[in-house]
């Protein structure tokens, strides 16, 4: 089995584009990475690109070639969709083809432009990633199904929003060195408590913002690293992909997110690591909640000790576990198709020494990096470690 290495990243900065077509947006991220890696252009082989409401905020659909043109290559390119997941699930599909021997040099990445629309509009079209038979029929928003999991959290553990405002504060704490955040304002736990309910017991605060962006990276084979000299110093040690079923009355929990637990299971072994070999993650927190519910699927706290985390300092810069050290999605903010393969730039940049917040992790090695859909029905874990 070939070894994946990262030999180049990109970033658009997030936040409001609407002025952008999506293609602007994918061109500056995958040129970016291009550069980083300084490969030729004739040695790309495929783009695996993921994407989830184009069609809706740009009529365009068919976006492989599309973006394939945007990003200077000729050559072939798949569009993923599976929700807030699509671009962390077209960078598996990536990992494997390379790891299968399909190909040697893959640009892989994601965009979402959002902000060319009205809230209404951009919330009516998130809401296509819940079952539209069964849950947008009877007026599910997604904060309305995350308080859902937010209140059984609450039942079933305990809890409540002081712990989640302490995530949203550490966030937006993290977010203030990074340049391509959407957000650069501190906030204290007294703002989020004090914001406007959205859904209760979820405030605006505890939720991440609508943004337009993209991000792109360079996935080599070992092979072609050492052929060519590849200065890539980050691998790919294990990936998996989880599922589970779309709507929320159709499972047996709510308050645990068991597909993000199947595809950290399935990343962890494929790595042949555990979850105290961690050293930092960066995980998909939509909603504050989400992050509890990602640190216990990932297998960092058992099912009803994580709400506390942030709030004991476990998980800020300056904890055993430093968690989104971007800002994550809620500070650094969430294009929905690109957030996969932006969490795998963050963290490349964190391991390699090169981001603003590395200092936090001076000694770090291995990384994960948490993607979800929709409420979780899909999830995809990545495991980056830095070559020895």
């Amino acid at each position: 089995m070939n070894d994946v290495r990262i030999a180049g990243v990109g970033l658009t900065k997030f936040g409001s584009s609407p002025e952008r077509t999506g293609r602007d947006l994918f061109a500056e991220a995958a040129l970016a990475a291009r550069d980083e890696a300084g490969l030729p252009r004739e040695d790309y082989e495929e783009i695996h690109y993921g994407n989830f409401m184009g069609e809706l905020a740009e009529g365009q659909g068919h976006q492989g070639p599309v973006v394939a043109e945007a990003a200077g290559l000729e050559c072939p390119a798949t569009r993923y969709e599976s929700a807030c997941a699509s671009a962390g699930v077209a960078f598996r599909q990536a990992v494997q083809t390379i790891r299968g021997g399909g190909a040697d040099v893959v640009l892989v990445g994601g965009m979402e432009r959002m902000n060319n629309l009205g809230t209404s509009e951009v919330t009516r079209s998130l809401a296509i990633a819940a079952d539209e038979l069964f849950e947008v029929r009877a007026g599910v928003t997604f904060p309305g199904a995350y308080a859902l999991m937010a209140r059984a959290y609450f039942d079933e553990f305990g809890g409540d929003n002081e712990d989640l405002a302490h995530i949203a504060v550490k966030n937006h704490a993290n977010a203030m060195t990074n340049e391509y955040a959407q957000f650069h304002r501190e906030i204290t736990v007294e703002d989020v408590l004090e914001s406007p309910t959205i859904a209760d017991p979820l405030t605006l605060y505890d939720a991440c913002p609508i943004t337009d962006g993209a991000s792109a990276v360079v996935l080599v084979s070992g092979d072609y690293a050492d052929k060519h000299d590849v200065d890539a110093p980050v691998r790919v040690a294990g990936a998996g992909q989880g599922g589970d079923k779309a709507a929320l009355q159709d499972r047996e929990y709510l308050a645990q997110t068991p597909a993000a637990t199947k595809a950290a299971e399935m990343a962890y072994a494929d790595a042949a690591i555990t979850p105290d070999d961690v050293d930092v993650a960066e995980v998909h927190d939509c909603f504050t909640i989400a992050e509890v519910l990602a640190l216990e699927s990932l297998g960092f706290y058992e099912p009803g000790e994580g709400i506390g985390a942030a709030a004991r300092g476990e998980t800020t810069r300056d904890g055993n576990l430093p968690v989104n050290l971007s800002g994550g999605l809620k500070a650094k903010g969430h294009p929905v198709g690109a957030t996969g393969t932006a969490q795998v730039v963050e963290m490349t940049k964190l391991l390699r020494g090169d981001h603003a917040n590395s200092g936090a992790i001076p000694d770090a090695r291995i990384g994960v990096t948490h993607n979800a859909g929709g409420t979780v029905a899909s999830a995809v874990v990545h495991v980056l470690e830095v070559m020895n």
